[in-house]
């Protein structure tokens, strides 16, 4: 079943064309790895497709609802309920503990907070951090910070996942536990993910690499 669609998209910041007429699917429980040169585009085509920004011309399907047209309200609302992110900067807030970073995109769902802290244990505990969900983000290490980022993408249970050079600031070791984890996710719970990724060792461990190349996009 196909979770995200894209047909003919392009983008261009004033005279700099990045993205031509780009079509690429992406089925349920599939990880499939985006590279390319630095500059190519890569984080831009991950942007659009999350919804964070917006392509010139074409379509985009999640899930089979076409996204595309609809008013930043409800673009807010579908990325909120069906889109997960990981990013190789953590994002998470200083101030609160693992478990109260996890529970915020539920609570922006208006899931209730008992709920939310359940389901972020539940997420936690597989993630094996049930020792750490107090400790604040200054408090972990780089890969513990990258896990409670993985909780917190899936505690809505998106439809898909994309992560931006999810290992980029890891090393190999910690790196190699976090694609295991991600695997994981997919066989234990049909996740999906789209993986933006420098890593020539990741993007072969994929089930699918798509090249940008050239303001476009193929396997291989």
């Amino acid at each position: 079943m196909t979770v995200l669609s894209a047909q003919n998209i392009s983008k261009s910041y004033g005279n700099l064309e990045v993205l031509k007429n780009l079509s690429l699917q992406i089925d349920r429980a599939e990880i499939a790895a985006i590279v390319g040169k630095s500059g190519s585009g890569k984080s831009t085509l991950l942007h659009i497709l999350g919804t964070l920004d917006t392509p010139d011309n074409g379509q985009i399907l999640i899930d089979q609802v076409e996204i595309t047209g609809m008013s930043s309200k409800e673009i807010s609302k579908v990325r909120n309920e069906n889109i997960g992110f990981i990013f190789q900067f953590h994002h998470l807030l200083g101030e609160f503990s693992a478990k109260e970073n996890v529970i915020i995109p539920a609570l922006v769902k208006g899931t209730k907070k008992q709920v939310a802290l359940q389901k972020a244990e539940e997420l936690l505990n597989y993630l094996g951090l049930s020792d750490r969900m107090s400790h604040k983000p200054s408090q972990l290490s780089g890969g513990e910070q990258q896990r409670v980022a993985v909780a917190r993408a899936l505690i809505n249970d998106p439809k898909i996942i994309f992560a931006d050079e999810p290992t980029g600031n890891l090393d190999d070791s910690t790196s190699e536990e976090l694609f295991k984890l991600i695997k994981q996710l997919r066989d234990d719970y049909q996740q999906t993910f789209v993986i933006v990724t420098h890593s020539k060792d990741i993007a072969n461990q994929c089930d699918r690499v798509l090249t940008l190349s050239n303001k476009n996009i193929a396997d291989g």
